[in-house]
């Protein structure tokens, strides 16, 4: 690494499976500013999500600690404020941070450790959105349904594109703004997390002209092509995927639409790039893009993220750094939880710092040197349609998922990616699944989590009818001082003019 420590900008998709991305060999389609990102980069082929659904793969990534390890149980979890995340380190080194976009904060802390915040969140930060393992058939109002697969096309506007709007908006603005005062400030560390492509799986006519029905790939594995295992099959029952199954226009329609929200991703992150570029920052900036968790888009007839298959659990890593890192691909396995430690690193040459808690993490520096590196990861997921969590551990190219009253499954990545193959029952297995049993044994006490987790739902469960009654709110609100903003009269207007001219 080199003395002059590196601007970083990590840019986060919502729901983004790498499978779908060029960088990872899909050929249908196009997002040419990760292809160029990915050309002059460090492309990690098997980086998962540490807990298949939004709010506690963003806890894990921030903090670099395991959802049980910090109770990063579902949506509506709250990441204690007492938890260091990787804005808290990096602002004690010395870095300007700063957030753009959804992060999925729940409770009254919704900067953990960013000095600056420019949008609100996307999602609510109450406790509503809690899952009920106490009756775990219960219909949620709130939960997934198949009616965004069915109603998937076009749009002129969103909630979803409303938002990414403002967040590369605010974003893009904050680089010219450190472009303008760069020479007064130290590094920064800027965060945009947009919500594209999450579903509803709509997009602007622009994206969704990119592409033609003819050209949109189907499933690999479609609906009944595999017997489902129990935890599928509650997924599917969940959200409703046989109350009928979708069309294959309707699969066909909501694939196309969540390639052209990913094309629209790919235009977000150009403009932040531009940015940079225009504002001269470029050559001390490392990019760092990822995703929260994958999309099953329809395979096994699985839709959304919440298992263990690669569409759901793998995400994109891409490290742009030329000035320290060499161009080339990683095959180990990693994990969100490695960010933490991995920023710490960039932004002490390697030095590192004295955490303040344990870390499940390691560093990716390694990998990204080609100086060695961990192939682990490990996965766990404790929200909706189980009343068990559901554990996952790859290391190499094998996968092993355990849940309690759950049949146990094995794949060999390597020989078997669409693990079409559970050998976890394969006489020729015996060994390396006695051996992963008896690591999820060490790892994890089952039957001391649980109580946690029902401990904690039943909490904010009984919470949250409660706040709505009193109308509170923990939903974040941009500041604004609209006496200073544009051209006022807390400076003599040319000097306003002067200073807010680039370059």
């Amino acid at each position: 690494m080199p003395s002059k420590r590196p601007n970083i900008l990590f840019v986060m998709a919502d729901q983004l499976a790498p499978q779908f991305l060029p960088a990872y060999g899909h050929k249908v389609v196009k997002t040419p500013t990760l292809d160029a990102l990915a050309e002059k980069g460090v492309v990690f082929d098997a980086c998962y999500t540490n807990a298949p659904l939004c709010a506690p793969s963003r806890y894990v990534m921030m903090t670099g600690r395991l959802p049980t390890k910090i109770g990063a149980w579902d949506n509506a979890c709250e990441l204690s404020a007492e938890i260091p995340t990787f804005a808290h380190y990096l602002s004690s080194l010395g870095y300007r941070t700063a957030l753009s976009g959804k992060m999925h904060f729940c409770g009254p802390d919704q900067l953990h450790g960013f000095s600056e915040r420019l949008t609100t969140d996307v999602y609510p930060s109450d406790f509503t959105w809690t899952p009920n393992w106490d009756e775990p058939t219960k219909t949620l109002d709130w939960y997934h349904t198949m009616d965004v697969v069915k109603t998937a096309g076009e749009c002129l506007r969103s909630s979803n594109i409303d938002y990414d709007d403002e967040v590369t908006f605010q974003a893009t603005r904050w680089l010219y703004d450190r472009a303008r005062n760069k020479a007064e400030e130290g590094p920064f560390c800027l965060t945009v997390s947009l919500i594209n492509p999450h579903d509803p799986y709509i997009a602007r006519p622009e994206y969704w002209n990119l592409y033609t029905d003819d050209l949109i790939d189907m499933p690999k594995l479609p609906f009944g092509a595999v017997a489902p295992d129990p935890f599928s099959q509650r997924l599917m029952d969940g959200i409703g995927m046989a109350s009928p199954p979708p069309t294959e226009a309707q699969i066909r329609a909501a694939r196309r639409a969540y390639y052209a929200s990913t094309s629209f991703v790919d235009a977000q992150l150009a403009k932040l790039v531009h940015a940079l570029e225009e504002g001269g920052l470029a050559d001390d900036t490392l990019i760092l893009f990822t995703a929260d968790h994958g999309d099953m888009l329809g395979e096994r007839g699985l839709w959304y993220k919440m298992c263990w298959y690669e569409n759901s659990a793998r995400v994109p890593l891409i490290v742009s750094y030329p000035k320290s890192f060499k161009p080339g691909r990683v095959d180990k396995a990693v994990a969100h939880v490695d960010f933490l430690p991995t920023l710490v690193d960039i932004a002490t040459d390697g030095k590192g710092t004295d955490y303040a808690t344990t870390l499940e993490g390691c560093s990716l520096l390694p990998h990204l040197q080609r100086s060695g590196g961990h192939d682990v990861a490990i996965g766990e997921y404790c929200a909706e349609c189980t009343e068990w969590p559901v554990f996952m551990i790859r290391r190499g190219q094998t996968k092993f998922v355990h849940s309690k009253n759950d049949p146990d499954q094995l794949y060999r990545l390597d020989q078997d990616g669409l693990e079409r193959e559970n050998r976890a029952d394969d006489p020729a297995e015996k060994e390396t699944i006695a051996a992963f049993r008896a690591e999820a044994a060490k790892r994890w006490d089952v039957d001391a989590i649980k109580p946690r987790i029902l401990e904690s739902q039943r909490r904010r469960r009984w919470i949250a009818p409660v706040m709505q009654a009193q109308g509170t709110a923990w939903d974040y609100e941009p500041r604004l001082d609209a006496a200073r903003a544009y051209i006022r009269n807390n400076l003599p207007i040319y000097e306003i003019e002067r200073r807010s001219r680039f370059p």
